[in-house]
């Protein structure tokens, strides 16, 4: 099983060699793929080291997945060229996410959609995986009318150099390089992304459109604001949820608990709640806070929180590349 990752070198392609390696992918030939400035430098893979190559050569070399995390632009050009060489193709990027005859998968929710002639297939935002994941099983008993969730974003969501600006600033350096048009540290930015005609975020119409194409159902109304938080390692987010029917608190924690890649963290007595600082390097989704909404009926608030860069990111697209393998989709 020859696998591709491309973007070997970036935040999201370092993580996602870590979990092919934590679960034990049947990795034969490992093809690390980065820029051609990166070309030729070695990496490191379950104790052996490869070098990485460049795109082209990637290609013709017809690995059987290719894990791409290197931008829209670069995945525009080049995933069409590993489709056409044989290769499936898990996107990161938003490039083609909600493009009509494209799969956009979380696995634990639509899986069973793939099929053989889906050679390139979306990797979610990852604000929405962690939202649909505890929206799906929900919609399916109660029925859900409107969402209303607000999101305290990682710094690591942005990349290495939103990190380095962290950094810098904790330790008293402002940085020439800058990632945020504002200091983020002892801040909070309600800027994720490029701002869009509406006055909303990329991030906020990504979270406002994939969970319906996901879930297949677009019944119902969403609406979106991202922020992003001096944090490193984990996206929160607080969720308002309207539902068609009314609901049981404590069914409701039954139903998440039971929900595979879930994990309900709610009891305030003894404090414990989901917490970024938790959740980072793990691949569960937290959900804590749970409790009715007193100003609306059939309506309910609780908080998600999760590692964006694994299963926000990585473990999802790795998980994708599991379940092609085990229904001999590849």
């Amino acid at each position: 099983m020859k696998i591709a990752v491309v973007g070997a070198t970036g935040m999201v392609g370092q993580v996602m060699l870590k979990v092919l390696e934590e679960r034990y992918f049947p990795v034969t030939e490992l093809i690390p793929v980065a820029s051609e400035k990166s070309v030729g430098k070695k990496i490191s893979f379950k104790g052996k080291e490869y070098s990485i190559v460049s795109m082209q050569t990637a290609i013709d070399m017809k690995p059987e997945i290719a894990l791409f995390s290197a931008g829209g632009t670069t995945s525009l050009e080049f995933a069409p060229k590993f489709a056409e060489a044989g290769t499936t193709v898990i996107d990161n990027s938003s490039a083609w996410r909600m493009m009509p005859d494209k799969r956009l998968v979380v696995p634990e929710i639509n899986a069973d959609i793939l099929t053989k002639e889906d050679k390139i297939i979306a990797n979610p935002n990852c604000s929405t995986i962690q939202l649909v994941m505890v929206l799906h099983p929900l919609n399916k008993k109660y029925n859900l009318k409107r969402v209303v969730v607000s999101t305290y974003q990682s710094v690591t969501g942005t990349g290495k150099k939103a990190v380095d600006q962290l950094n810098a600033e904790i330790n008293g350096n402002q940085g020439s390089e800058m990632a945020y048009p504002y200091e983020i540290f002892k801040n909070a930015l309600p800027h994720c992304d490029v701002f869009a005609d509406d006055d909303y975020t990329k991030e906020e119409l990504k979270l406002m459109t994939e969970p319906k194409k996901i879930m297949g159902d677009d019944s119902f109304n969403l609406t979106a604001t991202a922020v992003r938080v001096p944090v490193q390692g984990g996206h929160s987010e607080s969720v308002n949820i309207e539902f068609e029917n009314d609901f049981d608190l404590d069914e409701i924690r039954k139903i998440l608990s039971e929900t595979p890649g879930v994990v309900v963290m709610d009891d305030v007595k003894n404090k414990i709640y989901p917490m970024p600082l938790y959740s980072e390097g793990k691949d569960e989704v937290f959900v804590g806070r749970i409790r009715r909404d007193p100003s609306q009926t059939k309506t309910l608030n609780l908080w998600i929180v999760a590692d964006n860069l694994r299963k926000g990111a990585a473990t999802n697209a790795v998980q994708i590349a599991e379940y092609l393998l085990q229904n001999k989709l590849i």
